[in-house]
C-alpha cells in the first residue's frame, strides 16, 4: 500500500508558502490506518518500551493506539497553560512558528524505556522538543516514530543521536 498516496497536500496552510500535510484523509482509511499502526506496532513491539510520549496533536491519534497495542502508558506533550498540574516546558522553532511543550513533571520516571511518537517530522523542533523533555525526566528515548518525515527540511541532523522510525520520507520533489 502505498501510504504516501493517502495522505492530501494543502498549500499555504497554515502559512504562505507552506505545504500542509493533511494525514486526515489516511486517518478515514480504515485500511490505510491500520496498516500504519500494524507497522509501527511490529517495529517496536520488542523493544521493551513502557511508555509513549506523543506530541499534541495528531501526534495524539497514533501515540493512544500504540499505547494500547504495546501495553504502554501514554503522556502526552501539550502546548503551554494545557495541563493542570505542575510541568517543564522546553520551546522549540517548527518550520513555519515558535511554541513549547510542557509535561507533567511526575509523567516519566528515571530509567522509563519512552517512545516518542509525532505525526510528521519536518525540521525536527517538535521532535526534538519532545525527546528534550523525557531526557529532562530522566527516561530514555527508545525511538521516535512518526508517519512522515519532510526529508528535505534537515531533521535528520537535529535527530541523529536517535533512531527514528518513518513510515514515508518524503523529499522534495
Amino acid at each position: 500500500m502505498d501510504l504516501k498516496e493517502k495522505i492530501r497536500t494543502v498549500e499555504d496552510f497554515p502559512t504562505k508558502g507552506t505545504s500542509f500535510g493533511d494525514i486526515t484523509t489516511l486517518l478515514q482509511d480504515s485500511e490505510a490506518l491500520n496498516h500504519c499502526i500494524d507497522l509501527m506496532v511490529a517495529h517496536y513491539a520488542d523493544k521493551g518500551i513502557n511508555k509513549i510520549v506523543a506530541t499534541e496533536s495528531r501526534g495524539f491519534i497514533f501515540g493512544a493506539i500504540l499505547a494500547h497495542q504495546l501495553n504502554a502508558g501514554f503522556i502526552p506533550l501539550r502546548k503551554p497553560g494545557k495541563l493542570p498540574w505542575k510541568t517543564i516546558k522546553q520551546e522549540f522553532q517548527t518550520e513555519y512558528s515558535k511554541d513549547a511543550f510542557e509535561i507533567h513533571i511526575d509523567a516519566i520516571k528515571k530509567g522509563d524505556s519512552c517512545l516518542l511518537v509525532d505525526d510528521i517530522i519536518a525540521t525536527g523542533g517538535t521532535t526534538e522538543a519532545g525527546c528534550k523533555l523525557i531526557e529532562k525526566l530522566g527516561g530514555r528515548v527508545t525511538g521516535v516514530c512518526t508517519l512522515m518525515e519532510l526529508t528535505f527540511l534537515g531533521a535528520q541532523e537535529k535527530l541523529k543521536q536517535y533512531e527514528v522510525f518513518s513510515l514515508i520520507k518524503h523529499g522534495k520533489e
